[in-house]
């Protein structure tokens, strides 16, 4: 049976190897995890996600009723169930890395690089031999075969499941994703504090934009998730190395949310989401920061960890220098005080980022803890 989608034609039966094709090209992510690349796959027709992915996200197109994240969870659902009946257990566990199923060895979470993630399976006892391997090689292998075999098998399953035959597998994605925010928090070195703002931060993009040597705009992309029930807000700040009020910053909502004044702290401000979240519950939005006082130099592009944390990975900062005003040198910082950030890292040390033709660009692949800072900063010809 074919299955017409709101906006083509009919969806055809595709072949286990476009099914093979798409698994490799999820588990090979380093910007995110596999359930982000699902969602923009089903949200954005035009996107390399859905090119890439159309032979797992079309079937669900007859969840006509339900929004993009229920679709995304039934496709998520669905392979963490077939992954989990994998008979073989070093097949079972090197998908399970491949597709950062929780829970990671350890008690930790999957780290960002597929590499890295198979050399996290050398602690586990006996399943890839005694004494475990010191090379990745049995888990390539194992990988190999294991993906040739749960291609198949989707590929069997995609073609019978139909409307309400999703259902038992969005709850299956559901509850893996709260498992995944779950080894979120054991992640964390630390606790958040007590008035940190109740989310745990998926991904962030922020992209500046410079005019002479101060950040004009600033556009911020998040991806959260609820860590407690009602969550209907995000509160920002202007943190990028200025000494004027931060409240002289305009703030304007680009996508899914709305300004408005915080009555508490006139420096703050809240952008409410279209709805309430549940715990658990995933949200995108995007805001601008813009800055009037140009004639101001910046020295850093912080970001503040305010809430409950934000995944290895998760945060990438680019920075768009006025190609008239080049900075000598530029550096990303991690947990570091002022007078720290500032200071130029010695030649040859991998904190250095090249300036080129000024497009600068970092990705905290360790993640970032609550209550520590991590940016960009940069050293002026003339200072």
């Amino acid at each position: 049976m074919t299955i017409r989608t709101d906006c083509g034609p009919a969806s055809e039966a595709r072949s286990p190897a476009e099914v093979e094709a798409a698994l490799r090209w999820l588990a090979t992510r380093k910007d995110g995890e596999p359930l982000r690349f699902l969602r923009e796959a089903i949200d954005e027709p035009a996107s390399e996600s859905a090119d890439v992915l159309r032979s797992l996200v079309e079937r669900t197109a007859s969840l006509s009723a339900e929004g993009t994240e229920s679709r995304a969870f039934a496709i998520w659902g669905l392979l963490v169930d077939e992954i989990g009946s994998a008979g073989n257990d070093r097949r079972r566990v090197t998908l399970m890395a491949a597709f950062r199923v929780p829970p990671a060895p350890g008690g930790t979470v999957w780290k960002t690089k597929l590499g890295d993630r198979f050399r996290q399976l050398m602690v586990l006892p006996r399943v890839f031999g005694d004494p475990p391997p010191t090379t990745t090689t049995p888990m390539n292998q194992a990988w190999r075969w294991a993906l040739q075999a749960l291609a198949a098998s989707l590929t069997g399953k995609l073609g019978s499941l139909e409307g309400a035959d999703w259902q038992p597998y969005i709850d299956i994605g559901r509850g893996a994703v709260e498992a995944t925010n779950a080894g979120c928090v054991s992640w964390r070195a630390r606790a958040a504090s007590k008035g940190a703002q109740p989310v745990f931060v998926e991904r962030m993009l922020v992209r500046a934009v410079m005019h002479r040597r101060t950040v004009q705009r600033r556009i911020t992309e998040r991806a959260i998730v609820a860590c407690e029930d009602g969550v209907d807000a995000y509160n920002v700040h202007a943190r990028t190395g200025w000494k004027h009020a931060q409240g002289d910053l305009p703030v304007k909502a680009l996508w899914a949310c709305r300004v408005a004044a915080s009555p508490r702290d006139p420096a703050v401000v809240s952008l409410r989401f279209r709805r309430t979240l549940r715990k658990g519950e995933r949200y995108d939005f995007v805001s601008e920061a813009l800055d009037g006082h140009l004639e101001e130099e910046r020295r850093w592009l912080d970001v503040a960890v305010d809430h409950h944390g934000i995944a290895p990975g998760g945060l990438t900062i680019q920075l768009n220098f006025d190609a008239n005003q080049l900075p000598e040198a530029c550096w990303w910082y991690a947990e570091q005080l002022e007078f720290e950030r500032t200071c130029r890292p010695s030649q040859g040390d991998p904190h250095l980022l090249p300036v080129g033709d000024g497009f600068v660009q970092h990705t905290f692949l360790e993640g970032c803890h609550p209550r520590e800072s991590y940016g960009v900063a940069f050293r002026w010809k003339s200072s």
